[in-house]
């Protein structure tokens, strides 16, 4: 059985080795290299690509029969690794890897760009009212957690009640803090009405930025307490690790304080400056394409940037970790998966 095993992977190795242009294909495996940041960002451009969302029906079931015949050992002659590669892209921006169900479009990771920017646009237009703003910071923790839903862990399945959780404390607190900081602004006499409207055109980060970190905690707190896997280099379970918990934790609060940085920082930087031109002052009416385009920019470099400060399989040494974890291998390092 062996045998015929080893005979079936080294029969799809030798079909896909015609291609040059790109490295050996691995089943389930990163095209890239993901322990240098540039690897990291070519490979989340890979899953954040619109491109994905136009996939027919019919190229989503070749592409995953081109796995299959991989898998087995019966490729058909001719085939490269850059079909193989593109089809595993394919493959894994539609379909769940736990499930093998299609994700909704809206909440696929291809979407978060084309699908986040409207919101995005919503929650920097100038003079929010009141319900304005409830309306666009409430639109965008839904939009989150329905993706981060779409996206999750279904290894192991959480009580909905989590995701519940999470939600309403990302709503509550982005809500509370955009109306609170909306409101301080106004009182301000100091603030002429040109620096009160350029200073409420950043109250979405703060609350963006604070709701992220809530949902975070709110949603992972168990594993402060539990812990979270570490596993030395030859993927081996050595133990659960509160501390590796604390490092997962932090680093992905991290990520999703710089993310929305440049997208709800930059925008305003730059419409304040392209709002004095001669073309905006003269047709007012280009003012939101224009600011929707800006916002599009940012999204679209902020995203894979973000998500690529840390490598998903993070490494830390065993001396930091509990005593109990430092016994219980001799690998001078282990590595945790940080979530997302």
């Amino acid at each position: 059985m062996a045998d015929t095993a080893t005979t079936a992977s080294a029969a799809a190795a030798s079909a896909a080795s015609t291609s040059t242009d790109a490295p050996p294909f691995q089943l389930g495996k990163p095209r890239f290299q993901q322990t240098s940041f540039y690897g990291r960002f070519r490979h989340f451009l890979d899953i954040i690509d619109p491109r994905t969302l136009f996939v027919t029906e019919r190229r989503l079931r070749e592409a995953v029969q081109l796995l299959e015949d991989y898998k087995h050992g019966t490729l058909r002659p001719g085939v490269t690794n850059e079909q193989l590669w593109s089809a595993q892209k394919i493959k894994q921006a539609i379909l769940h890897p736990d499930t093998n169900e299609k994700i909704f479009m809206p909440f696929r990771m291809s979407g978060y760009i084309p699908f986040g920017t409207p919101i995005v646009v919503g929650l920097l237009l100038p003079n929010q009212t009141l319900a304005s703003t409830v309306f666009w910071q409430w639109l965008n923790q839904s939009h989150n957690a329905c993706v981060n839903y779409a996206n999750r862990n279904a290894t192991k399945p959480s009580p909905a009640s989590k995701f519940i959780q999470g939600y309403l404390g990302a709503v509550i607190s982005a809500v509370s803090i955009a109306v609170g900081l909306n409101v301080l602004v106004q009182k301000a006499n100091k603030f002429t009405p040109a620096t009160r409207l350029l200073v409420q055109r950043f109250v979405p980060f703060p609350a963006v930025a604070s709701a992220n970190i809530c949902n975070v905690v709110l949603m992972r707190y168990g594993e402060l307490e539990e812990g979270i896997d570490v596993l030395d280099g030859d993927g081996n379970l050595v133990g659960s690790s509160k501390i590796a918990a604390r490092h997962a934790l932090l680093e992905t609060a991290l990520t999703r304080v710089v993310l929305p940085m440049p997208i709800l920082v930059l925008p305003p930087i730059v419409m304040s400056m392209l709002e004095k031109t001669a073309l905006l002052q003269a047709r007012p009416r280009l003012l939101l394409p224009v600011q929707s385009l800006v916002c599009l920019a940012a999204f679209g470099l902020a995203l894979p940037l973000a998500i690529s400060l840390f490598p998903q399989m993070s490494e830390i040494e065993t001396s930091q970790l509990e005593p109990e974890i430092a016994q219980a291998t001799s690998s001078r390092t282990v590595v945790y998966n940080k979530g997302l």
